[in-house]
């Protein structure tokens, strides 16, 4: 088996994006001809007739090219795809041993069997055509009816004729199109069988093996030097100057590649050997950088330096792949050691991303790069095998010895004692493994060592990769979601590097700065996505071709039932939409402030016209984005008939909730956490659906309310545009104090607020004249709205402080009562008995009680003035907030 999938991953995991554009872009069909089978809009009219086998493909009449230059067209390119599909057939049996020819192939039947889907979108206008001018002429005349004119037969005989062979063009293209899928079926278990038999070969392993194997090494040792001492004799001799401009070449790629990553991307990949607690977030996001970036610096200087080698001619077309396996190796063991140095950190052990001590992360640092190497070494070896034609047994031999070392570098890590001790100080000697851990690599080295002993060297050899390049572009994959997951949490991107940049750049507030710090998560994730699991295809044996065809599956050809789904015919319809609603925007603009301004229409009128054109703008872009997205709108229809159904019978106020949703979800009056007053209810929305909205009120009880209601009734929104508010607290004071004074005050305890605003400031207002008070009112604005019960609170209390250090009275309503009793007492003593009986609110028929006068007293005690009198008058007892008499 050949192990060049490591060679094929890090040059194709770069340039899989521009490969995977630039094929697509050769071989992708129109969106609406995605479809594996062709349209059946002919055969349902006039169905076809039998589709011929490939070796005898049907034969219909002569194309008239005056009738319709696209069936002479659609003749032509069926014979080519006929031809071609049995070509492909015969090299598909020519190469059934060749993976990479089985995947060549299999691109070519994937492009012909689309190319059959373009006849029948290119003869669908004429059909239709066709169609409609047979229902121009009518049927034929029965019989007894009057013949028709010559010239009607003739052309109705020649419609006939031409839709027979557009039916018939339709049935071979089918024909085409299902041996193509076929076709396609065999390779792709021709490549499952060559793959698995590849894997799974036994080889007999003993003392012969081995002698053959130690004869071969000596030949082959021989053959390296003989081949490339040729080689290198001959470009210094011929190529000197080419060789010359290689290197210098090389090395201005080196000085541009190398420092200039460092130099632009420093901050995100350097560590602070100062800080001796990193942040976790930092931690992740300089581990996963300092991997990726020198990394991907390494792998364009290495294919630069192949690119130049190749445009000087300096590579032979034998020594050339073995120079591409050898900068390959040199790329995976960079990649590798960062990886390990980044999570490691042997040196640094502040920035170390998992609990190991300083001397277990240095023993492991080793045994990973040893790993690598080994594998490196393997893969470059078996490379020089090919190229030389070594025999097999050869490359047997090589793969046993990389296992058994590979294996013994897996065992080793098992034995190592690398994390922390139980005192938590790094730089103590460590603990061993956890079970399952050292377990888990004892039973990987010995089960290497099994296999390539029981002679499935193919097998060991394959697991022995992926253990270690597989496992590294795994933990670099998940080193990336934890950093993309980590930049995305609240104020994690303001505390990076690069957040700070932006900031500084940009001036941007802490809502937009954790915005993009949320953007910048999924792209790390996206990106960690589109990279890796290409390179992991790659190393497990996938083809760039079948890559590139999955994607464009994905893209183009999701299938839900019948119903087929194109990503990039969504993205484009939203892309669209966007489109005319900016367009939309900007013609409303242009028609208020350029048409309708000068005009000096009314402003009801504007703005009703204003809002007329954004609504037909948006209606007008959705279809047009709804369309370009492949979405039938027929199948809208079908909804809004079903809808109208259900409205006939008894769902208007379904309906009309539903309707009031959308509009409240489109509008936005109001949003989840907006403080909302509607009607009886108050409190915060908690949720919002299509049918009704969810209140909790400060009871904290759930109130669920019909979208209807909320369109049709007034709603007050305390925190719809902003969540700035107004708090008023009234006082009153004494009438002895001086209202001037007082003003001054109670500005310095409001301007002394910290959450009060000074712009606008708070206010001041002299209320009027009370019953036993001068009342003031404190108007204040502050930023948040639901602090406004705190803030008056603390604003009572500092007011009552300031008003008690000054000595100003804050009264409470007393009135003086002023009696009049006659000669002999009977009043004091009705009122007496009254009072004891507890009856304070009845009515004291034999008492006279008149108030002659009523003013504010303060803190005072009320005074009695008694007048001898002879008439009696009745009084009601008023309790007050207190409990005594006002």
């Amino acid at each position: 088996m050949r192990f060049d999938g490591l060679i094929a991953a890090i040059f194709a995991g770069v340039m899989l994006a521009v490969t995977a554009a630039s094929v697509s872009a050769q071989t992708a069909p129109p969106a609406e001809t995605s479809q594996p089978e062709l349209p059946s809009a002919a055969a349902v009219d006039n169905p076809a007739p039998p589709a011929a086998s490939a070796a005898a493909p049907t034969q219909v009449a002569p194309v008239d090219p005056i009738a319709s230059p696209a069936i002479a067209a659609a003749e032509d390119k069926l014979t080519s795809a006929e031809t071609s599909i049995a070509r492909l057939t015969s090299r598909v049996e020519e190469n059934s041993g060749n993976d990479s020819s089985l995947v060549e192939l299999k691109v070519e039947v994937e492009t012909l069997a689309r190319s059959m889907l373009d006849i029948g979108v290119s003869l669908r206008p004429r059909l239709t055509e066709i169609k409609a001018r047979i229902d121009q002429l009518g049927p034929p005349p029965a019989e007894g009816e009057p013949a028709e004119p010559e010239a009607v037969i003739a052309e109705r005989n020649r419609l006939a004729v031409e839709r027979a062979q557009i039916n018939a063009l339709t049935g071979r293209a089918e024909a085409v199109s299902v041996r193509a899928n076929q076709l396609g079926d065999r390779i792709t278990e021709a490549r499952r069988d060559l793959f698995t038999t590849t894997l799974f070969k036994r080889t007999e392993i003993g003392p012969a093996m081995l002698s053959q194997a130690l004869i071969a090494l000596d030949d082959e040792g021989s053959d390296v030097l003989r081949t490339y001492g040729s080689w290198v004799k001959f470009v210094w001799a011929f190529k000197w100057h080419a060789l010359l401009a290689w290197v210098f070449f090389s090395l201005l790629a080196a000085l541009v590649f190398v420092p200039g990553a460092y130099r632009l991307f420093g901050g995100l990949i350097d560590r602070d050997p100062g800080n001796e607690a990193p942040a976790y977030t930092s931690r992740l996001s300089v581990a996963f950088w300092s991997t990726v970036i020198p990394t991907a610096a390494m792998t364009a200087l290495a294919g630069t330096v192949y690119v130049l080698a190749q445009s000087f001619s300096i590579l032979r077309v034998d020594v050339a792949p073995v120079i591409v396996s050898v900068l390959v190796t040199l790329v995976a063991i960079f990649f590798v050691g960062k990886l390990a140095r980044g999570i490691l950190a042997p040196r640094m052990s502040a920035w170390r991303l998992v609990n190991v001590s300083n001397g277990g992360a240095r023993v492991l640092y080793l045994l990973v790069v040893a790993m690598i190497i080994v594998n490196g070494l393997d893969i470059v070896g078996d490379q020089l095998s090919q190229s030389l034609g070594s025999p097999v047994v050869l490359t047997v031999f090589k793969g046993i010895v990389s296992v058994f070392l590979m294996a013994l570098i897996l065992i080793g890590m098992a034995l190592v004692k690398p994390m922390v001790a139980a005192s938590g100080n790094p730089a103590d000697s460590g603990r061993p493994w956890p079970r399952v851990i050292s377990v888990t690599l004892l039973g990987a080295g010995f089960g290497l060592m099994a296999t390539a002993a029981l002679g499935y060297v193919g097998f060991a050899r394959f697991a022995a990769t992926q253990i270690v390049v597989t496992g590294a572009i795994l933990t670099t994959m998940y080193i990336g979601y934890l950093s993309g997951k980590a930049i995305s949490e609240p104020g994690a991107f303001a505390q990076t590097a690069i957040g700070r940049r932006i900031e500084d750049r940009f001036e941007l507030g802490y809502l937009a700065l954790d915005q993009s710090g949320l953007g910048a998560g999924l792209l790390i994730s996206l990106a960690v996505l589109l990279v890796g699991i290409p390179m992991i295809l790659l190393l497990w044996g996938f083809q760039v071709q079948d890559i590139e065809l999955w994607f464009y599956r994905l893209m183009t050809e999701i299938r839900i039932g019948g119903i087929t789904i194109s990503i990039v015919g969504i993205l484009f319809g939203i892309l669209l939409f966007l489109l005319g609603l900016l367009v939309t925007r900007w013609f409303q603009r242009w028609l208020d402030g350029s048409v309708m301004a000068r005009g000096r229409m009314d402003t009801g009128v504007r703005n009703s016209i204003k809002t007329g054109v954004g609504y037909l703008g948006v209606a007008i872009a959705g279809l047009i984005g709804i369309s370009a997205a492949g979405i039938d709108l027929s199948s809208l229809a079908l909804v809004a008939g079903a809808l109208s159904l259900g409205i006939g019978f008894g769902l208007q106020n379904i309906v009309s909730n539903f309707v009031s949703g959308l509009i409240l979800l489109a509008e936005r009056p109001f949003k989840v956490g907006d403080w909302v007053v509607t009607g009886s209810t108050e409190g915060f929305v908690k949720k919002i659906s299509v049918r009704a909205t969810e209140i909790e009120t400060f009871s904290r009880q759930s109130i669920i309310v019909p979208n209807s209601e909320l369109i049709n009734a007034p709603v007050g929104n305390w925190t719809h545009r902003n969540s700035l508010g107004r708090v008023d607290v009234p006082i009153g004071v004494s009438y002895d104090a001086d209202p001037r004074k007082i003003i001054e005050i109670l500005t310095e305890v409001a301007e002394g607020h910290e959450l009060v605003l000074n712009n606008p400031g708070p206010v001041i207002y002299f209320a009027g004249f009370g019953d036993s008070s001068l009342d003031f009112e404190v108007k204040a604005h502050v930023a948040d709205v639901l602090t406004g019960l705190s803030v008056r609170t603390e604003l009572r209390l500092r007011i009552f402080e300031r008003l008690k250090a000054e000595g100003i009275e804050i009264p409470f309503p007393q009135r003086d009562l002023n009696l009049k009793i006659g000669d002999q007492g009977e009043p004091v003593t009705v009122l007496a008995e009254k009072l004891m009986s507890g009856k304070t609110r009845s009515v004291m028929a034999s008492a006279v009680a008149k108030p002659v006068d009523s003013k504010p007293s303060g803190r005072k005690s009320p005074k009695r003035k008694t007048e001898a009198k002879s008439r009696q008058d009745s009084m009601e007892d008023d309790s007050g907030p207190d409990g005594g008499d006002r």
